[in-house]
């Protein structure tokens, strides 16, 4: 062969490298189809969630015999101090499971990846609600995809509500009703709750109102009235006072020991929190239990589908594409969703909340039935708390616990809260 057919078969064999790189073009998965892909992935549970992430992780390597998967887990509270210094070192997880309340700090940082050229091309979303799927985006940019999502309300025993002369909860029940009936429950000697936490659902009445905790910027408070703090706060502190629900030291004592709360002995009617945890509250309990939605008026305004947390990649990965994969596996293999059975949150698809209806307990088809008849009533999620919000909670949870002493008027409280929030929100602005 001569020179002229040596030059020719090598311009073809350029043509063709360059066409293959073509078709991978946009894909940084740094491997193709048939080579080696290695993913880290991190979350935070109970032993549990740890047994049946793992069986999921299994099931996804069978099914992708090319990947391996370095998974890495903790405590909640462990979790986030292991994350914190690999993110300074740019070190974190291709996958990384995220709380609400961190997010922003993460995305603000830069150390998250944005999923929305993902979305319908390596993610699955066409059945998912639309507000569902919104609450992942900060600033504009979907940097988490909602494991699964959870709704407030209230958790009671229907037989411990007769025992305080209540037939049943009012439907479209008021901020005012609920008052009466806990005042009620007081007189024949039976707590009708343990109170709300502080934050979470403030957050919610003022919702009901038109407002939130946090303005839209995240730089300040989002109301400026303080008659809705004395109205909410003052409200509860004066159902402490008449022994509607319990005093602060026995609410201190017994905080985060489910075995030891008012409902698991049977002097306390209900538990106000999210509907994922009905189904390890209802285990304790261990008698028959039912849900009510939240309080109104316009409770519809109020309430929304919160996710119990999110999957997020993160920006430094080299393997974004095998990562989406992953998290579209996650959320639309019917056998891996067999597996999960709702624990982190009512599945956002649609076609998965149907195809494993059959595989749940009674406990978890109650919350499945409760949030999907809130889903349709919900509003838009407010969007997910700014930087130094924890700072913000821990200082309205210090003023709330005064008030609830008797130490402190919630008028006072709603002018020092307002005050104090607000300079350390201002330093977002920066």
């Amino acid at each position: 062969m001569g020179k002229k057919g040596w030059f020719l078969i090598m311009a073809m064999l350029l043509v063709l490298t360059t066409a293959c790189s073509g078709a991978d073009s946009g894909s940084n998965s740094g491997a193709s189809a048939d080579s080696k892909v290695k993913l880290r992935i991190a979350w935070w549970g109970s032993d549990t969630r740890h047994e049946y992430t793992q069986k999921v992780i299994d099931l996804y390597k069978q099914k992708n015999p090319n990947v391996t998967i370095d998974v890495e887990y903790a405590s909640f509270d462990d979790y986030w101090k292991k994350l914190a210094p690999q993110a300074a070192a740019n070190q974190l997880p291709d996958i990384v499971q995220m709380d609400i309340s961190y997010i922003s700090q993460y995305a603000k940082n830069g150390q998250l990846e944005d999923m929305a050229p993902y979305l319908n091309q390596k993610i699955q979303v066409a059945d998912v609600n639309e507000n569902v799927l919104k609450t992942g985006i900060i600033a504009g940019k979907q940097y988490g995809i909602p494991t699964g999502v959870n709704v407030l309300g209230f958790q009671y025993d229907p037989a411990l509500l007769k025992k305080a002369g209540i037939d049943k909860i009012p439907d479209n029940w008021t901020w005012d009703q609920y008052k009466e009936l806990a005042l009620k429950a007081g007189s024949n000697k039976v707590y009708f709750d343990s109170s709300m936490a502080a934050d979470i659902f403030f957050h919610y009445y003022l919702r009901t109102h038109g407002k939130s905790l946090y303005n839209a910027e995240g730089t300040g408070l989002g109301y400026d009235d303080d008659k809705l703090f004395v109205d909410f706060f003052g409200g509860l502190a004066e159902l402490i006072k008449k022994g509607a629900t319990p005093p602060p030291e026995i609410m201190n004592q017994t905080k985060g020991i489910l075995e030891e709360s008012d409902l698991v002995k049977g002097t306390g009617i209900g538990i106000w929190q999210w509907s994922n945890q009905y189904v390890g509250l209802q285990q304790v309990v261990n008698r028959p239990m039912a849900l009510a939605p939240m309080f109104g008026p316009d409770m519809e305004k109020g309430i929304y589908m919160q996710p119990t947390m999110y999957w997020t990649v993160a920006a430094r990965s080299q393997v974004k594409d095998e990562a989406a994969k992953f998290i579209d596996f996650w959320m639309n293999d019917v056998e891996a969703n067999k597996l999960i059975k709702g624990e982190r949150g009512v599945p956002i698809s649609a076609k998965i909340k149907e195809a494993i209806a059959p595989e749940l307990s009674e406990a978890t088809k109650q919350v499945f039935d409760f949030v999907a008849s809130m889903e349709p009533k919900a509003s838009p999620m407010s969007p997910p708390p700014p930087v130094g919000s924890p700072e913000v909670i821990a200082t309205l949870t210090d003023y709330i616990e005064q008030v609830n002493f008797g130490q402190m008027t919630a008028a006072d409280a709603a002018v020092k809260f307002r005050t104090d929030a607000n300079t350390i929100l201002a330093n977002n602005k920066q």
